[in-house]
C-alpha cells in the first residue's frame, strides 16, 4: 500500500482519535509532512519504538503503539508459558501521552487476555525492569523516549528477565507487529472493564520499598558515607523528569544529609522548560545546578534524565569550576572505587562494557584481576551477559556501563539504573573526600597510572528519508574504504559487525563473537580507534573516538587529529548532491 492510501485509509476512519483528526486536517495543508508521517512505518532498534507524537504510522499515538503492543501479546501467548497469569509490568515517565499510552498498553493486553500491572504514577525506567523481575512478570513495558525532545515519545519492551529485548526476542516481536495489516482495528477493553475482570493491576509503593530495600545491597562502605554525611554537599537536579523521589529517597536512606535540589527542575514538565534538552550528557543541562552548586559550595552535581536510566556528574576541577564528567570518565572511576571495596573480589569478576566505551575500564580492571568483557552498543545486551553468568556460573557480575552515562551496580535491575549510580557517585565523593581528594582530582590519579585516554562523539542528525540514505551513504563508504590510514594513524584492522567480519592490514581475517550490527568499527594505530554506526532510536548517525598517550595534552593533540579525518569524509558524504 503506498503511504497516500495508508492516509486515505486514517482519514476515512470514523472512530479516528479526535485530536489526531484535527492534527491530520492541518497537515493536509503541508504535503511533505504528510509523508514524512506515513511513508513508512516506526521500527524496533536499540531502545524499542520511539519518534515525534502525531498521526501516521511513522509517529508515535494510540494505534501505533496499539499495533506494538498486539504484537507484544500476539509473542507472549506463542511463546511464554502462563503469559495471561503472569502478566505485563508497565511504567511511564513525564512526557506528553506516557500516562495514555500506558492505559492503551492494558486496553490491548486485556482485550488478549493478558493481565498487567501498570503504576499509578510516574516511575522511572529502573523500576519498571525491578518490577518485571519482582512481580514475576512475562514481560514489561516503559513508556519513554528518554532525553529525546518533548515532541517525542517511546514504547520500550522488556522481557521477563527484565532486560531489554535482545534481538532474537525483538525480531520475532516485531514479525508478529508487521503481520497486524489495519493498526486503527486493533481490540480494546475500556478501563473499567479492565479493573472489573482483574486483568488491570495497579502498582504502588509496595514495589518502590521492594527497590529502596534492594538498593541498600549496593552500598560498598556505609561507614565512609556515614562519617562524611554532615559534609559532603551534594546537588541534586531530576531534570523534570521521575528520578526526584527515587534519588532523595535512596539517598535519605544511606544517610546523606546535605542535598540540595534544583528546585526550577523538580517537578515533572513535559516540556523539559528550564533547559534545551533534558540529557546529562550535554553540559547545557547543568546550568542552573551549577548555579546551585556555587552557592552551597558543593562538592558534586548529579543530574539524571526524564526516565531515570542515566547519569550526569559535575565536580570541580583545578580551578574551583564545575566541570561535567564524561560517561566514560565516571564509570573508569566507579569501575575503581567498586574493585577496590570489594573484598574479597570474586576470581571470576566481571566487568561488561559496550565497543564504543573508552579502553581505560578495561586497564583498571586488568590492574585489579578483573576481567571485561564487550557487547554491542545497548544495554540490553549487557542484561543478557548478566543473564548468562546466572545460568552458566561462568562469572561473577560487578558493573555493567557505556559511554553514554548508563551504569548498574545491583543486578536486581537489568537496564542502566540512573538511581543506582547516583547512589555510588555519592559513595564514592564521600570515600575520595575522606582522602582529600575530589573525584576530579581521583581521575587524574588513574589517568597518570594508566594512561590519558580520552574519548570524542561526532554525532549528526539527517531527518527524513533523504536523511536515512545519506546516512547509509556514509556507512557504506566508510564499510568499503580502500586505505592505509585515518589522518595520521594507521589502520590496523577493521570490523564489520554487519557481516561479523575483523580483516587485519595484513589480509587475515576472522569471525566477530557478537551478534551483527550495522556498525564499522577502525582498529587504528597507538592504540586508537573510531567506529560509526546510526542511532537505532533517532535520525541520527554517531562516530565515536578514542586515543590514550603518555599526556593529557598529547591526547587532545591524537583526538583532534581522528576527529578531522573522519568527520570530513562525512560532510563530504553529507554534501555532495550526487553521491
Amino acid at each position: 500500500m503506498t503511504w497516500q492510501k495508508t492516509y486515505e485509509q486514517w482519514k476515512q476512519f470514523n472512530g479516528l482519535d479526535a485530536q489526531l483528526k484535527t492534527q491530520l486536517d492541518e497537515m493536509e495543508q503541508h504535503p511533505d509532512v504528510l509523508e514524512e508521517a506515513f511513508y513508512t512505518d516506526l521500527t524496533f532498534g536499540t531502545g524499542g519504538m520511539r519518534g515525534v507524537l502525531g498521526p501516521g504510522t511513522n509517529r508515535m499515538n494510540k494505534y501505533t503503539v496499539r499495533k506494538a503492543v498486539k504484537g507484544l501479546a500476539m509473542y507472549l501467548l506463542e511463546n511464554v508459558e502462563g503469559a495471561k497469569e503472569k502478566g505485563v509490568a508497565v511504567a511511564y515517565d513525564s512526557r506528553y501521552m506516557s500516562a495514555e499510552f500506558a492505559l492503551e498498553t492494558a486496553k490491548v493486553l486485556g482485550a488478549n487476555g493478558i493481565r498487567t500491572y501498570v503504576y499509578e504514577s510516574l516511575r522511572p525506567t529502573p523500576y519498571l525492569s525491578f518490577a518485571v523481575r519482582h512481580l514475576g512478570a512475562a514481560a514489561g513495558s516503559m513508556i519513554t523516549a528518554s532525553h529525546n525532545p518533548p515532541e517525542y515519545n517511546g514504547f520500550k519492551v522488556y522481557n521477563a528477565d527484565g532486560g531489554q529485548t535482545p534481538p532474537e526476542q525483538a525480531d520475532e516481536i516485531i514479525a508478529h507487529v508487521n503481520s497486524i495489516e489495519n493498526e486503527l482495528e486493533i481490540d480494546v477493553l475500556d478501563q473499567k472493564e479492565l479493573e472489573a475482570q482483574g486483568l488491570l493491576k495497579w502498582v504502588g509503593s509496595e514495589v518502590d520499598e521492594a527497590y529502596l530495600h534492594e538498593l541498600k545491597g549496593i552500598v560498598k562502605n556505609q561507614n565512609v558515607i556515614d562519617e562524611q554525611a554532615e559534609d559532603l554537599k551534594i546537588v541534586f537536579t531530576p531534570l523534570h523528569g521521575t528520578a526526584y523521589e527515587p534519588v532523595l529517597d535512596g539517598l535519605k536512606q544511606l544517610g546523606f544529609k546535605r542535598v540540595y535540589v534544583v528546585e526550577e527542575q523538580a517537578q515533572p514538565d513535559p516540556e523539559f522548560s528550564t533547559v534545551e534538552s533534558p540529557n546529562p550528557e550535554e553540559h547545557q543541562a547543568f546550568e542552573k545546578a551549577i548555579e546551585v552548586g556555587k552557592d552551597v559550595d558543593a562538592d558534586l552535581l548529579i543530574a539524571t534524565d526524564p526516565d531515570a536510566d542515566r547519569l550526569g556528574v559535575a565536580v570541580k576541577n583545578e580551578d574551583g569550576e564545575y566541570t561535567v564528567l564524561t560517561g566514560n570518565q565516571l564509570g573508569t572511576l566507579m569501575i575503581d572505587y567498586l574493585l577496590s571495596q570489594t573484598k574479597p573480589l570474586p576470581h571470576d569478576a566481571q566487568i561488561i562494557k559496550t565497543i564504543v566505551t573508552t579502553e581505560m575500564g578495561r586497564a583498571v580492571a586488568d590492574s585489579y584481576g578483573a576481567n571485561t568483557l564487550e557487547t554491542l552498543t545497548g544495554f540490553k545486551f549487557i542484561g543478557e551477559k548478566i543473564r548468562e553468568f546466572e545460568v552458566n556460573q561462568n562469572g561473577s557480575f560487578v558493573f555493567g556501563y557505556e559511554e553514554s552515562y548508563g551504569y548498574l551496580i545491583g543486578d536486581f535491575v537489568r537496564d542502566k539504573d540512573a538511581v543506582q549510580a547516583a547512589m555510588t557517585a555519592c559513595e564514592m565523593a564521600a570515600y575520595w573526600k575522606s582522602m582529600g581528594q575530589t573525584l576530579y582530582q581521583a581521575l587524574f590519579t588513574l589517568y597518570e597510572r594508566h594512561g590519558y585516554y580520552l574519548e570524542g562523539l561526532q554525532s549528526m542528525t539527517l531527518k527524513g528519508r533523504d536523511g536515512i540514505e545519506k546516512i547509509q551513504q556514509i556507512m557504506n563508504h566508510f564499510r568499503e574504504l580502500d586505505a592505509e590510514k585515518m589522518g595520521p594513524f594507521a589502520i590496523e584492522a577493521v570490523e564489520d559487525y554487519q557481516s561479523r567480519t575483523r580483516t587485519y592490514a595484513s589480509g587475515e581475517s576472522e569471525t566477530i563473537q557478537l551478534p551483527d550490527a550495522d556498525v564499522v568499527k577502525f582498529q587504528l594505530s597507538q592504540d586508537s580507534w573510531c567506529c560509526l554506526r546510526p542511532s537505532g532510536t533517532e535520525p541520527k548517525i554517531k562516530c565515536y573516538f578514542g586515543v590514550t598517550s603518555n599526556s593529557y595534552q598529547e591526547s587532545e593533540k591524537r583526538l583532534a587529529e581522528l576527529k578531522e579525518a573522519v568527520v570530513s569524509q562525512m560532510n563530504a558524504i553529507i554534501e555532495s548532491p550526487t553521491y
